[in-house]
């Protein structure tokens, strides 16, 4: 990664780090990420590929990293003025005046994250305060070891724990109408 010669990291130098390695900015530091195992990349897809089906046809887009989410990027901000720049597992988006080139400008509407054992206190702490601060109306954070999905979800400023599934369950999509995971497929 080439380091910038100032302490504080934008999205234009981030623009100009090697691809292969992954790293997301936090309120102007870098954070490296560890490669994902095999088991959490099949977790992400299961999660994503039925998140996706549903979401054939209809307005609604799904992503899966690594794709660029700016959450306090506004119109009108340079690649200079932003600071923070996350890669979650999925991320769904429902205004598409949001997506740009790069990715996700401003909030999205659900974001799940699979915590590994290098991302655990990552997760489950910062990217929790980012999220809710950003304004993501749905937090989902799975568990691989523990086999459960902790569904968080926007209320005033506030997250609050909707539900705390587990593999045995269909946990609901709060933030798509209608739309219902089979967990017994994404712990298989």
């Amino acid at each position: 990664m080439q380091q910038p010669k100032e302490d504080r990291y934008t999205l234009a130098d981030a623009m100009t780090w090697n691809e292969d390695e992954r790293t997301e900015l936090i309120s102007g530091l870098p954070v490296m990420m560890a490669p994902p195992s095999r088991i959490h990349q099949k977790i992400v897809g299961e999660l994503f590929a039925q998140i996706h089906g549903y979401l054939e046809g209809k307005k609604c887009e799904a992503y899966v990293a690594p794709f660029a989410v700016r959450p306090f990027e506004e119109d009108g901000d340079r690649p200079e003025d932003v600071d923070t720049m996350v890669e979650p597992d999925i991320t769904v988006v429902c205004d598409p005046k949001k997506l740009d080139d790069v990715g996700c400008k401003g909030a999205p509407d659900f974001i799940a994250e699979v915590l590994s054992p290098s991302s655990k206190r990552h997760d489950r702490l910062v990217k929790f305060e980012l999220y809710q601060r950003a304004g993501v109306l749905e937090y989902w954070i799975v568990d691989p070891e523990l086999r459960t999905v902790q569904v968080c979800v926007l209320d005033g400023d506030s997250y609050r724990v909707a539900a705390l599934y587990t593999e045995r369950d269909i946990a609901k999509v709060r933030s798509l109408e209608g739309c219902y995971v089979d967990l017994s497929k994404v712990f298989e």
